[in-house]
């Protein structure tokens, strides 16, 4: 009876384990990236006196580099789950990932006093998605 040895690995595991490292690496790239951006605008609202406050407490500029490094770093982790766990992992990550966003807009909305901090609030959030979520997407299955 011939017996056949096979030396190459798992291919599924191969292709799960080599996709990981791309999903993390661009989480901290786009995480990084969506920071810089948010913190600027956000000191670009401050300096052009915008009242960045939610019942007159001041939102800190480094509260803008926390939740976003948080958003990023929560949508590696979903991208990760849902490219190995879902079919058709990408549109069930751009699909959760939009809702979110809507959904996470909503106290920038319903909190602030003025509008201005509203327009400002809800535009670090889109402005956030829209790096961090299709350099994510880019990554995993259709």
């Amino acid at each position: 009876m011939p017996t056949t040895i096979s030396t190459s690995a798992d291919p599924v595991a191969r292709r799960t384990a080599t996709r990981r490292r791309p999903i993390l690496r661009t989480t901290v790239v786009a995480g990084v990236v969506a920071t810089v951006v948010v913190t600027a605008m956000a000191a670009v609202a401050a300096a052009a006196d915008v009242p960045l406050e939610i019942d007159d407490d001041v939102i800190p500029l480094w509260g803008f580099i926390q939740l976003t490094l948080i958003g990023a770093i929560l949508g590696g982790l979903m991208a990760a789950g849902f490219d190995r766990w879902a079919t058709r992992a990408r549109a069930w990550f751009v699909t959760t990932t939009i809702v979110l966003t809507a959904l996470s807009c909503i106290p920038s909305v319903a909190m602030p006093p003025d509008a201005a901090t509203q327009v400002v609030l809800v535009a670090t959030h889109l402005v956030a998605a829209g790096i961090i979520i299709p350099a994510l997407a880019r990554h995993l299955r259709r």
